[in-house]
């Protein structure tokens, strides 16, 4: 056994989306760090499609940037398409999506983690979290090697004791041909976190060369490009190290890269399943190790093999699906929608039967995987674990699906490590902050048992929450906790202005009578339209404008109702309560307020099962014990 001599205020295991996210946060604002990872051949790999956004899942990656973290960057410098969906719905609806190159997005956020000071990062595999007495104080890895640290954070995606199916075939792996980690969940268990088993996937990959894309329609990316980071002109603008006059900023990419080989936006292709598809599924569906019972562990409900779709929609004609670049130096092409466990000769027959695929060649086969998870109601809103005091999980092994989720998690368990380090209290984004607020909620307070997906109706303030304004919501906490650069928080603090006095002029000035407010709020008229507007501002300023002035009725109604959503947020219950002495409690009320210890009565009320007369007699007994 070697004991490292250094010891670290953070270890990190796992090198994935929320991994970096949350080791790269602890490193900007101070601490020791170390990243440990499998291979360090595959930091921010991505696993299942290289891309980034989508409804909800765009909304938090834009939030992760006004935080200060990496993800929104890091898609910015390495996307190959971006598009805004939902333009035609509201605002609240609207979320940016790119499709990346896998493996540049892979290799920049390798170089940034290795560039960061107060951060290192090491191959190993850890087999075990070193803990006494309820804390833990470190890792172990395979090669008996013990790192020793204030913090843990635990970010090991699908790689506890992963296990990928192909047909009735299966192998031990944490993703495609790369090993499982098999000691760690054991020793989990001894810190006393209960796991479960869940259940995801991922389609085949063709080779570009083999596809008809006449027979296909192409999707071409938006133009100006909607980038997803706030600070989008300085990673473009940014001076290199190597020449003279270097600016301060981080420089944004390591030049003579490949990503300096990147093109402008590539068309992505919509294609449809036959009634083929539908019949060759169907007559295989014994050997399908998700239908015949190989597979215990419950699937994604939201992104669903193409078997499910084929048995849940039998009417349904045909399926879509897309065909999306994976790079520019790769011929690989991901088929969106086609995720599936079937057998490698049965995948060859079911892709054959796609328009435009009816001569593809296999490069990658489609394959499920089954890996351990920890139940989320077991963690506080820090991300820390009841059981285990200083250890904190992040992404999917707390039963979420998703890069963003993932990076979500991990920038918040890195920002709640660091300042359990330095002795201050935890940021706790709430509902009606953000979405990434929504999905810590959802996950301590209710749990899962499914792979948890976010989506912008689980968010109760949607107009408050969305993708324009995550600047606006977050920004000054990004600054107050060390991560977001002071140049890029001038840069947010002086387009708040302009959007204030704007707004503010719009309300108060007229023209032939007519308040200018009053004018915007109409249907047809548009910032650009007004007798009198500001030519300053940028388009994204102007959206705002728009929309805080053309909206302000219900952002005014949904403002009342998270003033009540406050008034119970903000009734602490004592960590020692005990519900036993509650008389009149029900049975199933004082057991799930027991297991999952909500820290406030409105957290309390979003516990499934605890009834509003539940919560009258709790805020009673509160009151009388005192």
């Amino acid at each position: 056994m070697y004991v490292y001599p250094k010891k670290y205020e953070v270890v990190v295991v796992g090198g994935g989306h929320a991994g970096t996210e949350a080791a790269l946060a602890t490193a900007r604002m101070g601490l020791t760090t170390l990243l440990l990872t499998m291979n360090l051949d595959t930091i921010a790999q991505m696993s299942c499609n290289p891309a980034i956004g989508g409804l909800a899942k765009g909304h938090l990656a834009r939030e992760i940037d006004a935080l200060g973290g990496e993800m929104a960057k890091n898609t910015d410098m390495t996307g190959l398409q971006f598009r805004m969906l939902n333009l035609k719905k509201g605002p609240s609806v609207r979320a940016p999506r790119a499709q990346c190159d896998k493996k540049a997005y892979q290799f920049r956020l390798k170089w940034v983690c290795e560039q960061e000071n107060n951060l290192d990062v090491k191959q190993g595999q850890a087999s075990a979290i070193l803990h006494k007495d309820g804390q833990v104080h470190g890792v172990e890895t395979t090669f008996g090697i013990q790192y020793h640290s204030a913090t843990v954070i635990l970010t090991t995606g699908t790689f506890l004791r992963g296990l990928i199916h192909i047909g009735l075939n299966r192998q031990q792996g944490g993703r495609t041909g790369e090993e499982s980690a098999s000691g760690l969940s054991a020793s989990l268990k001894s810190a006393g976190i209960e796991l479960g088993r869940l259940k995801t996937g991922t389609p085949q990959r063709l080779n570009r060369k083999s596809i008809d894309f006449s027979k296909t329609s192409p999707q071409a990316g938006d133009e100006p490009v909607p980038f997803f980071s706030f600070w989008a002109d300085d990673l473009f603008h940014v001076e290199h190290p190597h020449k003279s006059g270097t600016s301060n900023i981080r420089t944004a990419y390591p030049p003579g890269s490949i990503l300096d080989r990147l093109p402008g936006q590539l068309p992505c292709y919509v294609t449809y399943t036959t009634e083929k598809t539908a019949q060759i599924i169907r007559a295989n569906l014994d050997k399908s190790p998700l239908f015949s019972g190989v597979i215990q562990g419950i699937g994604p409900r939201y992104c669903p093999s193409i078997e499910d779709k084929i048995m849940r929609f039998p009417d349904k004609p045909r399926q879509q699906l897309f065909l999306e670049p994976e790079g520019i130096a790769t011929e690989e092409i991901y088929v969106n929608g086609f995720s599936t466990s079937l057998p490698y000769e049965i995948q060859v027959e079911m892709v054959r039967s796609i328009v435009g695929c009816e001569n593809a060649e296999i490069m990658r086969p489609a394959y499920a995987i089954e890996y351990d998870f920890a139940f989320p109601t077991q963690l506080l809103p820090s991300l820390e674990t009841k059981a285990c005091r200083n250890l904190y999980l992040a992404g999917q092994i707390n039963g979420t699906s998703g890069y963003e989720e993932a990076g979500a998690q991990g920038l918040m368990a890195g920002i709640n490590a660091a300042r359990r380090v330095h002795a201050k209290e935890p940021v706790v984004l709430t509902r009606d902050q953000s979405y990434i607020g929504v999905l810590i909620d959802d996950l301590v307070t209710k749990g899962t048992t499914e792979p948890y997906r976010m989506f912008t109706s689980r968010a109760e303030y949607r107009l408050l929450l969305r993708q324009d304004n995550a600047d606006m919501r977050l920004c000054d906490i990004g600054f107050d906790v060390g991560l977001l650069p002071p140049r890029n928080y001038r840069q947010f603090q002086n387009k708040r202005t302009r959007i204030s006095e704007e707004i503010q002029r719009l309300t108060s000035s007229r023209v032939n009578g007519q308040i200018l407010a009053d004018i915007l709020k109409r249907p047809e008229v548009t910032y650009r339209n007004l007798p009198s507007n500001n030519p300053c501002l940028t388009e994204d300023e102007i959206n705002q404008v728009e929309t805080e002035i053309k909206y302000a009725g219900y952002i005014q109604r949904q403002e009342v109702e998270i003033r009540k959503f406050k008034s119970l947020e903000q009734k602490p219950i004592p960590e020692s309560f005990d519900y036993d002495k509650v008389l009149g409690l029900r049975t199933e009320a004082r057991l799930k307020l027991t297991k999952i210890r909500p820290v406030t009565i409105g957290q309390a009320s979003r516990i499934s099962g605890v009834t509003p007369a539940d919560l009258g007699l709790l805020m009673v007994w509160m009151k009388r014990l005192g």
